[in-house]
């Protein structure tokens, strides 16, 4: 790092005063040392300003400073203007999110009596509109959680029911991953403008990610006629209802909608000018994008020209402006307490207050999305929001003294075919929550994503956990449906045939639990758009059900005595199967073998899914979930072999016995090979998935392909007859893994 040369110069910004512009050195941007770093220099002085630099690139040419060790050393020697805008940022804190907020909120459990609820749900069945009832939440003068039509984030909702004063922590998404995020959606953009797409399209991959996880119009604005549309399609959480007008105080105003419209203008023009600027330089090395014909060589040359934007000094220096941009808006927050990080980025804020309306007011800014506040909205920066108050639903002495904490977050994502697998960021949440609500549409009930929910509690041993409150039921119609009761036997009648096609993949005693839990641990809604005091008797009598089976989830679960007994036999079978169906539909979508029912996944998503892991943040994109995915397939193909025991310490009385039994230790192996897979396939792999990022040129998208495979090849090696001592290692970890949990929850291993 030291035989590089490191420079920095006064620039003007949107900010007021003189800014000092350089690279730093040890810090990073996706994997390269040399962050482009702006900071303001609190000063319209040019002597000053100019003294302040020299300080500063004293500091960058000699190496010996580039320690956080030796912040205080230079406090005795440069300005405090100069240390800030060096030091901060290399004694990266880590703050984690959910610790900040228990910090502020404690989440009761169940040894105070509360009873902690995941709700769960695809996009459009109503999860937020029913959480809004259970809160007692009004959609025309609340409106929170926010609803929507679609879409979600990673945010989580945690509310805590209990007496007294409101209070609120909402905590931040780090300020690297903002900057990782804008990055992206600036190539994005540069990609449509250099393919001679129109403005609106420009803007439309600036302002909205790929993943459509994060979203620039909500801080920045719409762009021109869209900002005119109903935007309601992006929500903190996700669901069916679109939001109700917001008046004129919560609005953005004509002159600030102005100013945004000319600010989203100006990055516009500055993307289009460093993307002709940029496509100048690529034409040179490999003549013009429409001299290629085909797919792999118009990808070839379209990846190339995305590294060339992103190293283009005008490439940083737009992300900075809209960093500034961002930053910006959480200097409008006007109530609360805002606690801030080393850089200035805001870590969590909180706020306490006695009235309803106002604390729902003041909340609503990090949780909105209507397109009459785009442009001021926090919404797409939040990683929680935590609540906590006198928040219970409008179902008179039904509602009263109720001690539930109800967590809503990122939903099920859609109902495609090839769902199998749930998020990570979700199954973790099992083995910590009382009850694991699935809300699903009675309309269809048990697609693809709903099915794949049910795998995965079955087969981690949770189904005792498991409820499901089916919503529209009063869109379920039929010239042979005439009572309620009829539709309730139609919906459960779909479910069972969707639980009967899981036998074979969960295996026959998870999935008679799950059938068994579903028939007793259902409820049936309808009008939920409506508030709670508008529901029709059925409906309101169903959620006053749900509502008691919510607190009854505290109670103590059932338990036994009763221990299987096993012989280490036919698991590596069972292990052959699992790691099969995980690897072959990841050659398929590799592009390295083909699938009738798959496809090969575009370039720019397996790049962005290799990104993720090379940066250490997350282990998915989207859909493309490899840890989710093994750990699912691994802990299937366990829990159909832990259904067999040899032998039995006493016969089970009953199937529910025997399931309870046995639940013990699927919980047991789902904590061991949640742990294991993580390791596996990002922690211990973190260099060759930054390999397989930092791949270039011609020919890189099969290489990066290649290279992934690589990884998946050490992390879940093929087990057959003739495996290699990896595999052999990686089936020996296996065995301790099913050895120690079933020891653990009290069975026997012969």
């Amino acid at each position: 790092m030291s035989d590089r040369k490191f420079t920095a110069s006064k620039s003007r910004s949107n900010r007021p005063g003189w800014s000092v512009t350089f690279r730093h050195p040890v810090r990073r941007s996706r994997n390269e040392w040399g962050l482009k770093v702006r900071k303001g220099l609190g000063t319209s002085d040019d002597v000053t300003a100019d003294l302040l630099v020299g300080q500063l690139n004293e500091l960058l040419q000699d190496d010996s400073w580039w320690s956080g060790v030796r912040r205080k050393d230079a406090e005795l020697q440069f300005d405090p203007v100069v240390v800030s805008a060096f030091f901060d940022g290399i004694e990266a804190v880590s703050h984690d999110a959910e610790t900040k907020r228990s910090d502020v909120i404690p989440l009761p459990t169940r040894e105070d009596g509360y009873a902690t609820v995941l709700f769960l749900g695809t996009t459009g069945a109503g999860k937020t509109t029913l959480l809004r009832h259970v809160i007692g939440s009004d959609p025309e003068k609340d409106r929170f959680p926010s609803t929507s039509t679609a879409k979600t984030t990673t945010a989580d909702i945690e509310i805590v029911a209990a007496p007294g004063d409101f209070s609120a922590a909402v905590t931040f998404m780090p300020e690297h991953e903002v900057r990782a995020h804008i990055d992206e959606c600036l190539e994005e953009a540069c990609l449509e403008a250099i393919q001679g797409k129109p403005e609106s399209k420009i803007a439309a991959a600036l302002l909205e990610h790929r993943e459509q996880r994060f979203r620039l119009s909500y801080i920045l604005g719409g762009w021109k006629a869209a900002a005119e549309s109903d935007g309601d399609d992006f929500s903190s959480v996700g669901d069916e209802q679109t939001e109700t007008t917001v008046g004129d105080e919560e609005a953005v105003s004509s002159e600030e909608v102005e100013h945004q419209q000319q600010r989203l203008s100006s990055f516009i023009s500055a993307i289009i000018d460093l993307s002709q600027e940029t496509g100048a330089s690529c034409e040179a090395q490999l003549g013009k994008l429409s001299d290629h014909k085909t797919a792999d060589d118009k990808a070839t040359w379209l990846e190339l020209f995305g590294v060339e934007a992103f190293r283009n000094p005008k490439f940083s220096s737009l992300a900075l402006d809209i960093m500034e941009e961002v930053a910006d808006r959480f200097d409008r927050i006007q109530v609360g307490r805002t606690e801030r990080s080393s850089t200035e980025w805001p870590i969590i804020w909180t706020f306490d207050c006695a009235d309803r309306d106002e604390f729902l007011s003041s909340v609503r800014w990090f949780s909105s999305n209507h397109h009459k506040q785009f442009g001021r909205l926090l919404t797409p920066l939040v990683d929680g929001i935590r609540v906590k108050g006198p928040l219970y639903p409008d179902l008179g002495a039904d509602g009263e003294d109720l001690k539930l904490v109800l967590l809503d977050g990122q939903g099920l994502g859609h109902t495609a075919s090839t769902v199998s697998s749930v998020s990570t960021r979700v199954t973790n949440k099992f083995a910590n929550v009382d009850m694991i609500l699935l809300v699903d549409s009675a309309q269809q009930p048990m697609l693809a994503s709903p099915l794949a929910l049910l795998r995965a509690v079955g087969s981690s041993g949770f189904a005792d956990k498991l409820a499901i409150a089916f919503t529209h039921f009063d869109q379920v119609k039929g010239s042979n449906l005439g009572s309620p009761a009829q539709k309730r036997d139609h919906v459960l009648g779909s479910v069972g045939n969707a639980i009967a096609s899981l036998r074979d993949i969960v295996g026959a005693g998870v999935a008679g639990a799950i059938e068994r839990q579903v028939g007793s641990h259902s409820v049936f809604l309808g009008g939920l758009d409506e508030s709670t005091s508008k529901l029709e008797r059925l409906s309101r009598g169903q959620l006053v059900k749900l509502i008691k089976m919510m607190q009854a989830a505290v109670d103590p679960s059932d338990e036994t005595d009763c221990c299987p007994h096993y012989d280490i036999k036919g698991l590596e079978i069972a292990m052959h199967d699992a790691i099969d169906a995980f690897r072959d539909p990841w050659r398929d979508r590799l592009g390295l073998s083909q699938h009738p029912k798959l496809h090969k996944e575009h370039w720019t998503r397996i790049k962005a899914l290799s990104r993720r892991f090379a940066g250490g943040r997350e282990d998915e994109y989207g859909n493309l979930m490899p840890v989710a995915e093994l750990r699912a397939r691994l802990q299937e193909e366990a829990s159909k072999w832990l259904d067999r025991p040899a032998a039995w310490s006493r016969p089970p009385k009953d199937e529910r016995e025997r399931e309870t039994a046995l639940s013990r230790i699927r919980r047991a192996v789902e904590a061991r090979i949640s742990m294991l897979t993580r390791s596996r396939l990002s922690d211990d792999q973190i260099s060759n998935w930054q390999t397989a990022f930092d791949l270039r040129g011609e020919g890189s998208g099969l290489n990066r392909a290649r290279k992934i495979e690589t990884v998946y090849d050490y992390a879940a090696p093929r087990i057959s007859a003739a495996m290699s001592a990896d595999a052999r290692q990686f089936l020996d970890r296996l065995y301790q893994i099913l050895h120690e949990a079933i020891v653990e929850a009290g069975g026997k291993v012969n």
